[in-house]
């Protein structure tokens, strides 16, 4: 099994910790968030990992692959997906955002759902959401699926009724699955394939008619989308060792 880490991006909301590393080396619970990551995939069943660059690419070597985005500035999470076009042809591979942590489980699951495209989503999502916002509907969007199926996502929620997970940033694409991802990328402009980020690409499939598997979990991953994140995991996990999204 192959895996793919989308880490081209700045992640600007981090403000200065970003300003000599990219987002994937801050550090959470000791340890930079991209080694979280290897080690999940490696217990998880990956041995072949490739690590999409861009932001000081040159801070980004280890035991895996490179290929950079050159770019990453004016460009979005999709076209970052797009530089590994000749690695998801080759085999089916687990797809990762940068700022997430997960546990190998999450891995093994979605590798093993029977979709030339999936996702994993979080069936607990309210409590993480609780903790990293006043208002967790400023953030959560919609999600609706039905038989192992999406059929709604990334929508503004009223209420947390239209809200059934949240989406991770852990997908899983067969080469067939990435050639019709391909092709609706390439009806499109370069300009708009700049702006797609990976929620609005997962709709316009949808809008396409296109299947995509839901993998559903139960906690046990964090998303770094800012440094109060770090920081309010830290402290949730130096008093609560059994808090359900401990992805360690």
């Amino acid at each position: 099994m192959k895996a793919v880490i989308l880490a081209a991006g700045r992640g600007s909301r981090m403000k200065g910790e970003t300003n000599d590393k990219p987002k994937c080396l801050i550090e959470l619970m000791g340890k930079p968030l991209l080694h979280w990551q290897l080690e999940a995939l490696q217990k998880g069943g990956v041995d072949r990992i490739l690590v999409v660059r861009g932001y000081h690419a040159d801070k980004l070597n280890g035991d895996f692959e490179t290929v950079d985005n050159p770019r990453w500035a004016e460009s979005n999470m999709v076209e970052t997906l797009r530089m590994a076009s000749s690695w998801l042809e080759d085999g089916p591979s687990v797809i990762s955002y940068s700022d997430i942590v997960y546990r190998p489980e999450h891995v093994r699951a979605i590798s093993e759902c029977d979709c030339d495209i999936a996702i994993t989503y979080d069936v607990r999502w309210e409590r993480l959401w609780e903790l990293r916002f006043e208002d967790p509907l400023s953030d959560a969007e919609t999600f609706r699926e039905a038989d192992g199926r999406l059929l709604e996502i990334g929508g503004r929620a009223e209420s947390v009724d239209e809200i059934k997970g949240q989406y991770m940033g852990l997908l899983y694409m067969t080469p067939r699955g990435w050639s019709v991802v391909d092709g609706v990328l390439s009806e499109l402009g370069q300009q708009q394939v700049d702006q797609l980020d990976m929620t609005a690409l997962l709709r316009l499939l949808l809008e396409k008619g296109v299947q995509i598997g839901v993998v559903p979990v139960e906690g046990g991953w964090v998303e770094a989308d800012s440094m109060q994140d770090v920081m309010a995991y830290e402290e949730v996990l130096a008093r609560d060792e059994d808090w359900g999204h401990d992805w360690r």
